[in-house]
């Protein structure tokens, strides 16, 4: 299960990355093109919620409060980089913005900002793959 949440995140990535080109130009007018990042961004983000959950069950660790408090928990632990994991709880709330927000997303937010951050998600893929690479549960 592991390994196939990896995959998908990083088929998330890869869709969100081949459409990064026009984003700015196409998001505000399109709705089907401005649908398709939106929607994987959200897939991406709640799969990283969830594979840093499944690190959490594998590793006994505390069980967390809160999305967010999923990452701190990874960092305490040592399976993220403590400081890494702290700016990387921040897709919890990018997650919630996206499912609940949905009206205020603006094409500059996302095409500029947001999808330059994604070599963040495969920062975490590696630190999650290295840290869980003993465990074959």
């Amino acid at each position: 299960m592991r390994s196939y949440k990896i995959g998908k995140i990083r088929e998330h990535v890869a869709f969100i990355h081949s459409i990064k080109g026009d984003c700015l130009d196409r998001f505000a007018v399109d709705p089907l093109y401005r649908g398709g990042p939106l929607h994987y961004l959200y897939l991406m983000a709640d799969a990283c919620i969830v594979l840093a959950e499944m690190a959490i069950k594998l590793r006994r660790l505390r069980m967390p409060h809160s999305y967010q408090e999923t990452f701190d928990i990874l960092g305490e632990s040592g399976v993220l980089e403590p400081r890494f994991a702290f700016e990387f709880a921040k897709i919890a709330g990018f997650r919630n913005f996206l499912a609940h927000d949905y009206d205020r997303i603006d094409a500059r937010s996302i095409c500029e900002q947001t999808l330059t951050k994604l070599d963040e998600v495969e920062k975490f893929l590696v630190q999650i793959e290295k840290a869980l690479s003993g465990d074959r549960r």
